[in-house]
Parts: C-alpha cells; structure tokens; sequence
C-alpha cells in the first residue's frame, strides 16, 4: 500500500492548553494515550454495556472491550497508509469515553431529558468535558491536558463542525474537516461494532448461520469459501472462520477506498485533507454495501428484537425516574460532586453525574434511592 503524504506530523501539533515540557522519550500522542488509558472514566468503560447487558455472558463486549477493537482496526488502517499511528490510537481510544450507562438507550434518554431545559447530551461533548475538566489527576491544571488535535477529534471524529453552530466550540476549526486520523475513527468503529455485534448476536442465539448466510449477499460468499476449505467443521467454527474474513474484508475497504479518496483529491498534506469539501476516509464500494447490509441485519434481527427492545425501556425509564429524583432533592447527589459543579444549571449537573456512572453503578444508586 501506497505511503499518503496526508499524515499528521507530531511536530506540527498546536499543543497544549496549558503548556508542558515534553517527554525525553514519548512524542505528545504518545503521552495523550497514556492518559487516556490511565483516566478513571476510561476504567469505568469496563462496565458499560456495549450492546448485551451483563449477566448474560461473559463473553460479550463491553464498551471497554469495544474500545480495544476500535484502536486495533484503527492501528492498523492507520499503518497501512502511512498516517500518524500514535494520533490513530489515542483518538481511537478516546472516542467512547462519554457514553453514559446502558448504551445508546442511556444517551437518547439523558438527551430526551435534556431537551425539556432547551439542552442537549451528547456523547462526544460529554467527552471533552471529561477531558477538559472531569477527570482532576494534575496538580497544575483541569482536565487531562491533552493536544488540540486529540480534543479536536473527540468532537470531530463522527461529524462535522460547522461554523456558528456552537460558539463555545469555536477554538476547534469550524467548517474545517479533522486529519485523516481522526476521520478514520467512525469508519473503524463501524468495521468493530457491525462483527462484533455479529458475533455476540450468534452466540447469544439471536440467529443461526443460515439466517445471515440468506440476509447477507456479500457473507454468503465467504461462507461457500468456508465451507468449501473446511467442510464438516461445526457451525461455531465455520462461523468464526467466516467473521475473521468478514472483518478483514471491511479493514481492507476502508484502507483501499480512503487511499483511493486521497489520491482522487489530490490531497497530499493536512492542509488540503482539512480543506476538502467532504470527507475522504471511506469504504471502498463493496466493502460499503457489505457494511450496510450488516447494519440492516443487525437493526431487525439484534437491535429493536423484542429482548433487547424490554431492557432498552426499562433502562430508560430507570434513568428517567433517577434524573427527576435528583432533580427534585439536589441533596442526595454526593456533596463533593455538588461543590465541583457549582454555577451549572441543576439539569446539568444531574446529566453529568448520571453520564459518568457505570451500569453497575448506576443500578446501586437507583436502588439506594427508592
């Protein structure tokens, strides 16, 4: 593969918000990563339902495992085309940091309670709150301190900012689109999300082999490979031979078709990736329809199935009824985490408190409280 002249030199990173000494022996991503690995709400990733609750198995992800896959999907891609590794892996690591418990439905609640105050949740501005302030293990400033570039791509790595949208946000390059790095992020989230959710789905008997061999054309084919080099293997191992060429095909679209995007574009620095009208990490276009074949199959058969559909609104109306309860006697959030929000609206600090809870957590807490 093809070296890109897109890759993000450490050196020309705009730093810090508050200026440090570098490391004798670790580049600034480096040490970005190392923090992120060493924060407390990357820890509680571990207990946070990723799709499966807990209890069910003990093989399913969890946001924590999800997380690892991202950064090796990520790694990998990033190696392939020559970009910034170490960039690649921090933001990789990152990017799940402010999911709330109990997965998406965790986030739609808190941000359907939002809205009742003119406010908003979102994950990735959840993040970068963590980063930037929540997360207190220097003595010389708020937050982690980490690199613009890394910030910027906690915001920027799923959409785009545009300008006016969020004058607050103003510092992180609006209209421009983020290094190929950060871009790489969603794409290798989709490539973890869609076969690991696949295979946790089998495993759980959501679906036999048959039912993603009829639904999914593009696996149908890798299947027959399957079957035709190990014939008479159990399900579970043709199964898994199947995912492994599955993930490989999704790692080698998005390499080959943002490799091609680039080299489409003419975009040979930074500079012209960030200027571009849209974005150019991409799957290439059979790894494309096979993603989104996986996503339909997933949505009916895994997602709004009437299992997973009972707990998503049981864990809603839980953090419903918890938020309103905080809400209505701020005295029984902890009093140190009251002092540190002091001067946010009350909705606010109750959306904070309740985001960075794991499920574990947050399931004492609703209990202690009834």
């Amino acid at each position: 593969m093809k070296a890109l002249g897109a890759r993000f030199p450490v050196e020309d990173s705009r730093g810090r918000r508050y200026p440090e000494p570098s490391h004798p022996y670790r580049n600034e991503f480096q040490r970005d990563r190392d923090r992120i690995v060493h924060a407390r709400a990357f820890r509680r990733l571990e207990d946070k339902t990723q799709v499966f609750t807990a209890g069910l198995s003990d093989h399913f992800r969890t946001r924590l495992t999800h997380t690892i896959e991202v950064a090796q999907i990520a790694r990998t891609a990033a190696c392939a085309l020559g970009l910034n590794e170490d960039l690649t892996e921090a933001l990789a690591l990152v990017h799940d940091i402010g999911h709330p418990p109990f997965a998406h439905s965790g986030e739609e609640e808190l941000d359907r309670q939002m809205r009742r105050f003119g406010d908003r949740f979102d994950h990735n501005l959840h993040a970068l709150r963590i980063v930037e302030s929540f997360e207190q293990r220097y003595a010389r400033f708020p937050g982690l301190n980490l690199t613009f570039e890394v910030r910027e791509g906690i915001l920027k790595h799923s959409r785009d900012l545009q300008p006016g949208e969020r004058p607050e946000l103003d510092e992180y390059l609006p209209g421009l689109r983020p290094p190929l790095e950060a871009q790489l992020i969603d794409l290798a989230d989709e490539a973890a999300y869609n076969t690991a959710d696949l295979d946790d789905a089998f495993s759980a008997r959501f679906f036999d082999l048959d039912a993603v061999v009829r639904d999914i054309p593009q696996y149908a084919e890798i299947q027959a490979a399957v079957e035709m080099q190990f014939p008479g293997a159990p399900e579970r191992i043709r199964f898994n031979e199947g995912l492994r060429r599955l993930i490989d095909l999704l790692v080698s679209g998005l390499i080959e078709g943002t490799c091609q995007a680039v080299e489409e574009a003419g975009a040979d620095d930074v500079a012209a990736v960030r200027r571009h009208p849209a974005r150019l990490a991409r799957f290439a276009p059979a790894a494309a329809a096979t993603s989104a074949a996986l996503k339909l199959f997933l949505r009916s058969r895994v997602y709004f199935s009437e299992t997973l559909a009972e707990e998503r609104l049981h864990s809603a109306s839980m953090i419903a009824e918890l938020f309103q309860i905080f809400l209505d006697q701020p005295g029984r959030l902890p009093e140190s985490y009251r002092e540190e929000q002091e001067g946010q609206p009350p909705h606010r600090v109750v959306c904070d408190y309740i985001a960075g809870m794991t499920d574990g957590f947050f399931r004492r807490t609703y209990e202690q409280n009834q």
